[in-house]
């Protein structure tokens, strides 16, 4: 079983209090930071790349979610809590960044733009922008593995252009939608970045950034 960390820290006059646990379903480690109840700003990193290790545990994911929770509290305790993310900021939207937990901050940022992709034709187009510390990436592979129930993954691939777009179509029934996840990677030049995105029925594709 996986267990949270919460953890209260002083800074000058004021107290954070940090909590952090791992999404399990989406593929995330979320660290919260709440102020006298209020959340004034979230971190969020995908552990979607490790998954695909044979020998992946919950262990591993332990540890990867308690060093997370420690590098935000070494980030406030050096006053630096405004560098770690903003305070206002919705990792729904295209301008949040979430990395993989093995990149350290230094790897790619792979955005779902059209959410409310409309399922028709047998399959969804989806939509990604490719960013690193907020700059399109050209040229990026983004490789995508439909999950489907027991059924063997479906394989499609396509490349960023210039403005760091790329589409990318994937096929389906719609009696799959309800169980579909598609894991996306994207990879340039050693960096890499992999996210988890579950699918919705009712001809509507949800986004599992949203926090």
């Amino acid at each position: 079983m996986i267990f949270g960390f919460n953890t209260d820290i002083k800074y000058e006059d004021v107290v954070y209090h940090v909590q952090s646990e791992a999404r399990q379903a989406d593929l995330l480690l979320q660290t919260q930071v709440f102020v006298r109840g209020r959340c004034i700003g979230k971190h969020a990193t995908s552990y979607a790349d490790w998954v695909v290790k044979p020998d992946f545990s919950d262990e591993q994911m332990h540890e990867l979610l308690k060093i997370q929770h420690k590098n935000v509290i070494d980030t406030i305790r050096a006053g630096n809590i405004n560098t770690l993310f903003a305070p206002t900021q919705s990792l729904a939207r295209e301008g949040a960044e979430i990395q993989d937990a093995s990149q350290h901050g230094d790897g790619l940022s792979l955005h779902w733009l059209n959410a409310d992709a409309v399922y028709q034709d047998n399959s969804i187009l989806m939509k990604f922008k490719v960013t690193r510390q907020g700059e399109p990436v050209t040229g990026a592979q983004l490789t995508s593995r439909l999950h489907i129930a027991s059924d063997a993954p479906i394989y499609s691939e396509t490349t960023t252009n210039e403005q760091g777009l790329a589409e990318m179509k994937i096929l389906l029934d719609e009696s799959d939608l309800a169980e579909a996840a598609v894991l996306v990677q994207a990879t340039c030049e050693q960096r890499h970045s992999t996210r988890k995105f579950r699918l919705k029925k009712q001809a509507t594709a949800v986004p599992q950034h949203s926090i």
